[in-house]
């Protein structure tokens, strides 16, 4: 299991994109892991044959764990019955020899984190069956003994690791009633989603359709829950006129969109300016501590990517101040494209100061957006449209004026922030869109 991130100490595969005795090309992907932070595609770090898969899908292993062994055709051949066979100096491995049996019964052998979490809890490592490669303890193991359902039964004959022992009892599924998978009849996460998207889980309508939630929409929902009952959540609305930024998009967006291969939309425009307003109003580029305000210097800036409805993202553009209109464009569309393809790494989700949600593109009016923690404020950007407006002239003369105008509405946690403070960023931010020269940054 790579490690994929300094703070992510596990991992589940999610999806193998070969099976056993397929030749791989190095950097070809090769599976699919999900971590608590992020889920993402794996390549082949060598070239060669895929002899073994010691991890099936759906397995939840730590960081280091031996995934899989990459070979050549007479390992293939010659030693297909041992997953710990020794390749030869032509093979070459996802990581190094996975422990045996024996010696993963040994505190020496599991990783920091397991060792820690069998101190905290005063266990032996021989008090814990491993459900990881040749019994090797995973933080699972360990987390599931303590909770008293190591001893969950399961089909005869078969294992399962603690995910599938979990989704076994949340949905009062009979173990005995699961057919694996796996190798040796190892029952498998995909087998329980699979019985449970037939409706033979909890007893529902005849016509209702149960949906297993995924790994990153259980992570999304603890997340959102967490967040309202974290923060004291307000919500305060301004209304932009976006005139000034119509005309740029309108004499400069096909250009733009010819020479980029995408449109000039107004989440650039909204970004900027939001990263300009935060040098203005700090507190708002912070996160909550233990009974203080941490104001963060650098301006890492959070952006919302829906996954297709199946959960939230938010990747981050690193040092976004740095950026011009025409830069952070490109940026911006490059973080959403890896989240929706699975391209991004940990680091790319990590250290986000502020974030912003864009529904804009959908036609919305206004978002009561919930906070990233643990940040201080989240803003969405809704829909902008055509409106008859009051306009002035330089004898301050009015008239009425049809214009581009949408809503800021920016949620904040008044724990630490008041309303006077929220309201002058807002201010400070429409005016900034209303006046900045943005030709000058294309």
């Amino acid at each position: 299991m790579p490690q994929l991130g300094e703070t992510v100490a596990d991992g589940t595969v999610t999806k193998w994109f070969k099976k056993e005795g397929d030749t791989v090309a190095k950097g070809e992907t090769l599976f699919e892991v999900s971590t608590d932070k992020v889920d993402t595609e794996i390549p082949s770090p060598a070239e060669g044959v895929l002899t073994k898969i010691l991890v099936g899908e759906g397995e939840t292993v730590d960081v280091g764990t031996v995934l899989a062994i990459i070979g050549d055709d007479e390992l293939l051949h010659t030693s297909t019955s041992s997953a710990s066979a020794t390749p030869t100096t032509s093979t070459a491995q996802t990581s190094s020899k996975a422990p045996t049996k024996s010696e993963s019964k040994s505190e020496g052998q599991v990783s920091p984190v397991v060792r820690r979490l069998l101190a905290e809890h005063q266990l032996n490592a021989s008090d814990v069956t491993g459900s990881g490669p040749q019994g090797r303890l995973t933080r699972d193991d360990v987390l599931a003994y303590v909770e008293s359902n190591a001893a969950t039964p399961v089909a005869a004959g078969a294992t399962a690791s603690p995910v599938v022992r979990r989704l076994l009892r949340e949905n009062d599924i009979d173990a005995s009633s699961v057919r694996g998978s796996g190798a040796n009849g190892r029952v498998l996460r995909k087998d329980v989603e699979a019985l449970i998207g037939q409706g033979t889980s909890k007893s529902v309508g005849s016509g209702d359709e149960v949906i297993p939630f995924t790994k990153i929409r259980r992570l999304t929902a603890e997340h959102m829950t967490r967040s309202k009952s974290t923060s004291a959540h307000t919500l305060m609305v301004k209304e932009v006129d976006y005139e000034h930024v119509e005309e740029l998009r309108r004499s400069h967006g096909a250009a733009f969109k010819e020479q980029e291969g995408f449109s000039l939309t107004y989440l650039p425009f909204n970004a900027l300016a939001a990263l300009a307003a935060l040098r203005d109003f700090p507190h708002l580029n912070a996160s909550v501590g233990d009974d203080e305000l941490i104001v963060h210097h650098d301006l890492n800036l959070g952006i919302a990517v829906d996954l297709d409805g199946s959960g939230l993202v938010v990747p981050v553009v690193q040092h976004a101040d740095s950026y011009n209109l025409r830069t952070i464009s490109r940026k911006i569309r490059e973080l959403a494209t890896g989240a929706r393809t699975k391209k991004l790494t940990v680091d790319d989700m990590s250290h986000g100061t502020f974030t912003i949600t864009n529904p804009g593109p959908f036609g919305t009016l206004m978002t009561g957006a919930i906070i990233n923690q643990p940040q201080v404020a989240i803003l969405a950007t809704d829909g902008v449209t055509r409106k008859p407006v009051v306009v002035t002239d330089r004898s301050q003369n009015e008239a009425i004026a049809i214009h581009s105008v949408g809503n800021l509405v920016l949620t904040f946690d008044h724990r630490v922030i008041d309303g006077a403070y929220a309201a002058q960023f807002l201010a400070r931010m429409a005016e900034i869109l209303q006046t900045r020269d943005w030709l000058n940054e294309l």
